[in-house]
């Protein structure tokens, strides 16, 4: 990780570099053309802090300052190529709308001021939040077979934003690179595929580190396209909250007696922390979240920073628990899980503390209540011979405390009085709702209600109809009752926080639609989830 590296060495590396280290030729034809020297901004808040991610188009040989309120900050180098820079504002007045410049170390800015809020502070008392919700996000511009072309992607985007939300949360598959089953492919067509692929953009080489070697060059262009290029400065005025999931740490969850590939190994868990480091900002500290779980940053100076756990907190009303479900999964039967025992410990915490917020809303990076028969999933069902989903011929490799610990955290979000039962998630690429009224042995008097929030960037070759032969269905050990069944669309969610209710709007399209309808859009299902 870049923390590892000295100032003097990045420089020095930014220095000789410069010509090599400019944004490559694939990202530059779907960059926006109105960020001027910015390739992207990214930013998240609490109530006293701020934290912004940037890529320039060019190396910067000194850091670039941010000023906030007219107070200067110095950027902090990621990586070694003077491109990607981070921003820390501490000690700031919650729910205060502050102004932000961007200048070069001489002065020049480098773009237009712009305006950034803090959240209210945990004590206060706010009307509403408006958070607005994705998945799916990532993906070459050229591979439009399985996602949408970026300027496709930015227009859902566009439609999203102009409902003036106040947060955004990106579900994982932020990128799509997939490193060692491509090794293993056994379909001819996306064996091909795969190494068109990496002929095309290189390989990068296991026997080095990411970063500070050509390894670096690689990662970059791949997310210069699939994230700086999405988003440039769409969001530079809303706090961002980005989780990892499966192919975030460059592979996708699968398993056979070839090859399991989570959790990540070593270089795959560089390669997503890299990402991160360069491209999005980190989970900022929150006080109800232990200090000490695993995926702490491994900065020197910044360890109250975390990669996998995170929090949005929106005064009293709102707390929403983020959690990445791949990075520590375990494969260890009847004992092992997604997400690591320590954090699991501190989700039935705040789930269990309901005088601490009017509502909670889950958020973790494998939905609750679907299957697709994918094997890293809360559930045993996998496509049987005959085309139905079941467990009569089992999930390879599949372990049941994956279920045992979907039962405590499903029961925990069941078992609130006063709370709404909510739980958002992804990584399907489909839009849904339902609500789930039985999990195994469990009976649920106020159902769970989970939420398929919809992918932006897939297109038709990764839909599960598509790629795995079958759409999202119910797992056999669970009752639900839809609200809206599955849509394999593209889309977004919009969630509404109120002090008595959740307001949820579901947006849908999909190609042939045409892209004019993206404009205008409207929710194709909407729906309240009173509290209490």
């Amino acid at each position: 990780m870049a923390g590892h590296y000295s100032r003097r060495t990045i420089m020095a590396s930014a220095a000789s570099l410069a010509g090599a280290a400019v944004l490559p030729e694939a990202a530059r034809g779907v960059l926006d053309p109105g960020a001027g020297a910015i390739a992207h901004i990214l930013p998240t808040v609490s109530h006293d802090r701020m934290r912004l991610k940037l890529s320039l188009r060019a190396p910067a040989a000194a850091p670039p300052v941010l000023k906030v309120d007219g107070r200067p900050l110095a950027g902090l180098p990621g990586g070694t190529r003077g491109r990607h820079w981070r921003f820390d504002a501490r000690g700031l007045d919650p729910a205060r709308r502050y102004t932000l410049s961007l200048s070069d170390a001489g002065g020049r800015p480098l773009t237009d001021d712009w305006h950034l809020s803090t959240f209210p502070a945990p004590e206060a008392e706010p009307e509403r939040p408006r958070l607005l919700v994705f998945t799916c996000a990532g993906g070459m511009d050229d591979m439009t077979d399985y996602f949408l072309p970026i300027a496709t992607r930015r227009r859902l985007l566009a439609r999203a934003l102009s409902f003036a939300p106040d947060a955004v949360v990106a579900i994982g598959d932020h990128i799509y690179a997939d490193q060692r089953r491509i090794g293993v492919l056994t379909n001819p067509e996306e064996a091909e595929r795969n190494a068109a692929y990496w002929e095309r953009y290189g390989q990068f080489d296991r026997s080095l580190p990411v970063l500070g070697t050509p390894n670096e060059a690689l990662l970059t262009t791949i997310a210069d396209i699939q994230i700086a290029a999405l988003y440039g400065d769409l969001l530079r005025s809303l706090p961002v909250f980005f989780v990892t999931d499966d192919h975030d740490w460059f592979e996708n969850d699968e398993a056979s007696h070839r090859l399991i590939t989570f959790p990540p190994d070593w270089f795959s868990l560089q390669l997503g922390r890299s990402v991160q480091h360069l491209y999005y900002p980190e989970f900022l500290p929150d006080p109800a979240r232990p200090k000490g779980l695993p995926g702490r940053s491994n900065t020197a100076a910044e360890p109250d920073l975390s990669e996998s756990y995170g929090t949005l907190r929106y005064g009293r009303l709102l707390e929403t628990l983020i959690y990445d479900c791949r990075r520590f999964m375990t494969l260890k039967g009847p004992t092992g899980v997604f997400v690591d025992t320590e954090a699991e410990a501190w989700l039935l915490a705040r789930t269990a503390a309901e005088d601490q917020t009017r509502h909670l809303i889950h958020l973790p990076s494998t939905p609750f209540g679907w299957t697709a028969g994918k094997w890293g999933e809360w559930y045993p069902d996998v496509l049987q011979p005959d085309g139905s989903m079941g467990t009569t011929v089992p999930k390879d490799y599949w372990q049941p405390g994956w279920f045992a610990q979907h039962q405590r955290l499903v029961g925990a979000i069941g078992a609130q009085r006063t709370r709404a039962p909510v739980s958002l998630s992804g990584d399907l690429h489909a839009v849904g709702a339902t609500e789930i009224t039985r999990s195994g042995a469990s009976h649920f008097g106020r159902p769970v209600h989970s939420i398929l929030t919809g992918p932006l960037g897939t297109a038709t070759g990764a839909f599960p109809s598509a790629f795995r032969g079958t759409p999202p269905r119910v797992p056999q050990s669970l009752d639900t009752r839809p609200s809206l069944d599955f849509l394999e669309k593209n889309g977004f969610t919009l969630v509404d926080v109120t002090p008595d209710r959740i307001a949820v709007r579901l947006f849908a399209w999909r190609p042939p639609d045409p892209l004019e309808a993206i404009d205008t859009l409207e929710p194709v299902h909407a729906f309240e989830i009173p509290r209490g």
